[in-house]
């Protein structure tokens, strides 16, 4: 008797190891794993260059793998819907698997495929392998979904499910099928040379992400409630771009944080954990807000009166705007398609506050520039830092790169690292170089508007429009009212 052939379609959970669809294929019979490059099908949120750069490396990396196990991927373009039939046919199986994503635009690609092909008789299956808690399964006590991040992760660490099972084994041997289709070359690096410098600083695929964690909880875990928040420090886990291109899942970080804390009865409040809370409360509001990516969640934000200067966002894109501790986050981003998380609510809260500049045109340079570029928490972190989206920082709150830099790189050692031209600047001028007497910028070597950028914007002055600005926003549905009811 011929064993059953499936199709598993790969996405973001390029990974052998608790791959709910691969071993649900396993279990068939024969497996053809398949990627298919549909750009058009991701809707308006296609992978930025960082996230291809990333993306070209993985799958080498997951084809790899898979020849391991005697198996291989098959690589092809174009419509996702059209590409699954021409295999279906080519390879005679008659299921499809695949894991399942959150984005709207893809959810209503994969809704249309699963139907369309159900259709034609085929089984077709679609798993959880992303995420600890489905956005569907989590609501508050009204029955809607929660837009403040305490209470919803509390909810879900009181869920009968709140340790989730083990994860699935990786398979040893893949069963071929009968014939193998015809698979593309897919050459997805981008063709600009700053990408150039990913690769001594990355291992993008599965082996790399189990590095990584291994490295994370057998070094950093422990101090990372205090180290988290130090950019000069390796302090943090760097696990972002593994979790969201699926070469580990969330269940298989808990396993190894819960192995590690076997003694430690509170080990799941620690503060990794709960950032994998933030994680999961990020696809539970894209979920349930699909509009967010370009409009606020707080309606009253579509009225902000955000400026438009070209100049600026160049300036803020390319570190130039004469603060050291943000340029020295945009000039890392730049080189190594990541930048640690303190230093983005930095850069993010200049653009929004600093230079009133749209919260979405920062949104569209991260997800451009990013290696981890995930669109529910890209999108979660910028409404955030705009005071316009779920649990969002308050409109007064708006950092002050110069004691932040204090604060977070007391030394200098990050911003000296990422800022070179600056390196010989003594500390107490270096959050702020153009406070330095002008023989002190002399024996630095740094002459202020030609080898580091004089601020485009003073910092007081800056907080004061910013403060009133948003002062305005908020008094605005009380005019509105007052309006409305003096014309009646």
């Amino acid at each position: 008797m011929t064993a059953a052939c499936s199709l598993v379609w790969f996405r973001q959970d390029l990974r052998l190891g608790d791959n709910p669809a691969l071993t649900a294929a396993v279990k068939r019979g024969a497996v053809v794993p398949v990627f298919i490059w549909d750009p058009e099908g991701e809707g308006q949120w296609r992978p930025g260059g960082a996230s291809r750069w990333w993306l070209h490396q993985s799958l080498a990396a997951l084809e790899s793998a898979l020849r391991e196990r005697g198996s291989r991927l098959i690589i092809r373009c174009g419509s996702t819907l059209a590409v699954l039939q021409e295999l279906l046919h080519e390879t005679g199986a008659s299921a499809v698997f695949w894991n399942r994503r959150y984005e709207p635009a893809v959810m209503a690609r994969d809704t249309g495929v699963k139907e369309a092909l159900k259709g034609r008789g085929y089984w077709v299956e679609s798993f959880n392998g992303a995420l600890l808690f489905e956005p569907w399964t989590v609501q508050n006590k009204a029955g809607k979904p929660f837009q403040v991040f305490t209470p919803f992760w509390r909810h879900c660490l009181a869920q009968p499910q709140s340790t989730p099972p083990r994860p699935l084994p990786t398979p040893k041997r893949l069963l071929s099928p009968a014939q193998w289709p015809s698979g593309e070359v897919l050459d997805l690096a981008p063709r600009l040379p700053w990408a150039n410098g990913f690769s001594p600083l990355w291992c993008p695929g599965e082996l790399g992400a189990t590095r990584a964690v291994e490295r994370f909880c057998t070094d950093g875990s422990v101090d990372y409630s205090e180290r988290r928040n130090r950019p000069d420090l390796a302090g943090t886990s760097r696990l972002s771009p593994y979790l969201h291109w699926g070469e580990i899942s969330p269940r298989q970080i808990f396993e190894r944080l819960a192995v590690k804390a076997v003694d430690d009865p509170s080990w799941r409040e620690q503060r990794f954990v709960t950032e994998l809370g933030w994680r999961e409360f990020s696809h539970h509001l894209l979920y349930h807000f699909p509009a967010t990516p370009i409009a606020p969640l707080r309606p009253e934000f579509s009225r902000f009166s955000w400026r438009t200067d070209a100049a600026q966002l160049r300036a803020w894109q390319q570190g130039r705007t004469g603060y050291p501790m943000v340029d020295a986050g945009m000039r890392e981003l730049w080189t190594t398609g990541w930048m640690h998380n303190r230093v983005r609510m930095i850069v993010a809260s200049f653009l929004v506050k600093h230079l009133r500049l749209p919260w979405q045109a920062g949104a569209s340079w991260f997800w451009d520039t990013l290696v981890d570029a995930d669109l529910a928490q890209n999108t979660m972190g910028w409404q955030w830092s705009a005071g316009c989206g779920a649990d969002a920082a308050p409109y007064f709150r708006i950092f002050n790169p110069i004691t932040q830099g204090q604060k977070f790189d007391p030394a200098g050692t990050y911003i000296r690292r990422w800022i070179p031209e600056l390196s010989s600047v003594p500390l107490e001028y270096l959050w702020a170089p153009w406070t330095a007497p002008a023989q002190e910028l002399v024996r630095a070597g740094v002459v202020l508007g030609r080898t580091y950028p004089r601020p485009i914007v003073d910092h007081a002055e800056a907080r004061i429009a910013a403060l009133k600005a948003f002062q305005e926003l908020r008094s605005l549905p009380k005019l509105l009212d007052a309006s409305r009811a003096v014309s009646s």
